[in-house]
């Protein structure tokens, strides 16, 4: 077969190369050029490997882990090994930015053992958004494991609201229901957090409702 003998040369050509970077940087190109004629659109369709120095963290991921999970989570990726890839996005030819996954990559980067183990490289996946569909994607990846803050999230949605997100938008982009986005505008304390709310009723009921003492 054509493809066997095709593998077979490939082979051959990464026994010549002498340097881990020569054989990665061979590996991400024929993983990207398998991924341009692959049936798959999906992002772990292509896994790359990129100098951990390259992966930054985002400025507005409201996930934090504790001391025991992160240590459990070493212990796993170095019984395991790398099971998932960091999720990125792409700001330039030399620079990740992280949008899931900002624990993985601090494992890759502070454990020794795991540094030396995958050659100071971290496995990633990248997707193409705008900062705030990236916030997004953010927060759906944390809420999906159950790890988000309130206050974090309530920042979040004001961001999202400031953009032009509508109460429906943000609820059906990142799982939430109606009540909860109202209940995180609110812990803002700002009237201008709810400059893209669909009214129902009157602005001096809402009002009196929101900022007017009364529980809900």
């Amino acid at each position: 077969m054509r493809v066997a003998e095709l593998l077979l040369e490939l082979k051959k050509e990464f026994e010549k190369m002498e340097t881990v970077k020569e054989k990665v940087d061979m590996l991400n190109l024929i993983r990207a050029n398998l991924a341009d004629i692959s049936p798959f659109e999906e992002p772990v369709d292509c896994v790359r490997w990129v100098p951990a120095e390259q992966v930054h963290a985002n400025e507005y991921n409201p996930n934090k882990v504790a001391s025991p999970e992160m240590k459990l989570l070493y212990t796993s990726i170095k019984l395991d090994g790398y099971t998932q890839p960091i999720v990125c996005y792409k700001k330039s030819d030399n620079e990740y930015e992280v949008v899931d996954g900002f624990h993985r990559n601090r494992v890759g980067k502070e454990y020794a053992d795991i540094r030396e183990r995958i050659h100071g490289y971290l496995p990633i996946v990248v997707i193409d958004k705008p900062l705030d569909e990236r916030m997004g994607s953010t927060i759906r990846h944390n809420r999906a494991r159950g790890t988000h803050q309130i206050r974090s999230m309530s920042d979040i949605v004001i961001e999202l609201s400031k953009e032009g997100w509508s109460d429906k938008e943000i609820c059906s982009k990142l799982g939430m229901e109606l009540d909860e986005v109202i209940r995180l505008k609110q812990i803002s304390g700002l009237k201008e957090a709810f400059q893209n709310h669909e009214f129902s009723k009157s602005w001096e009921e809402f009002e009196r409702k929101y900022y007017g003492g009364e529980k809900l």
